[in-house]
């Protein structure tokens, strides 16, 4: 089986040496040399496995990353940087990458941790089109949203509120968090939107249901959970 890798990298000269040595182990290649264009290409791909440059330029390979994750694009990412901190490579795995490995690194090393995400993952993973928590229901194709047979009508700013929430379920859920990824706000406006646009989806989502499921945790930020 020919496996196809997506490999994200500025450098002209790591993406060389590193898109040759795979192509002699007998891979499929592409290139993209910035974040956008390789965000672009790990949509639209199919890729078994993504090398991504933490450093790029426009768009961080973090952005990237971020945005596959929360598109519901679950192909496996090694990680290149060359920011070597134990807090560095905590933040690339927390951030939804399945290894990280610093510059300058050897080939064989590379190749190694790359053979062992596509046995870990089987290559090729397909994005989510449905999510679901306890009776909630939210089917990304059709835009259809139920909780037990009670159809759910939302608006597009809830329906974008609802899948992330659902796609970190049974996980705080911070302000920040929120505002990157359903508002796309890179700082805090200092308004009252993120709480306005909560209490109008718990209303539609948990009036009249036994067990709420949008919960708030104090000082800290919002849960979706079937228990509080």
């Amino acid at each position: 089986m020919t496996h196809k890798i997506l490999l994200i990298e500025d450098d002209p000269q790591t993406a060389a040496y590193v898109a040759k040595g795979l192509v002699e182990e007998g891979m499929t290649v592409d290139q993209a040399a910035t974040g956008r264009d390789g965000l672009f290409h790990a949509t639209d791909g199919g890729y078994d496995a993504i090398i991504l440059d933490r450093m790029l330029p426009g768009m961080d390979g973090m952005a990237v990353l971020g945005a596959l994750r929360a598109g519901g694009i679950h192909t496996p990412v090694l990680m290149l940087s060359a920011l070597a901190a134990v807090d560095d490579r905590v933040a690339g795995l927390t951030a939804g990458s399945d290894d990280y490995l610093t510059k300058p690194f050897a080939f064989a090393e590379l190749l190694a941790r790359l053979r062992l995400m596509l046995r870990r993952g089987g290559g090729g993973a397909q994005p989510t089109t449905r999510l679901g928590c306890g009776d909630l229901e939210m089917d990304l194709l059709s835009r259809k949203v139920r909780r037990g047979q009670r159809a759910i009508d939302l608006q597009p700013r809830e329906f974008r509120l609802l899948e992330y929430l659902l796609r970190h379920k049974e996980q705080v859920v911070t302000r920040t968090m929120l505002l990157e990824g359903v508002w796309d706000y890179h700082f805090d406006p200092g308004t009252n939107v993120i709480d306005v646009h909560v209490s109008r989806l718990r209303r539609k989502i948990d009036d009249g249901e036994a067990a709420p499921l949008i919960h708030t945790v104090r000082g800290a930020g919002y849960r979706l959970a079937v228990d509080s």
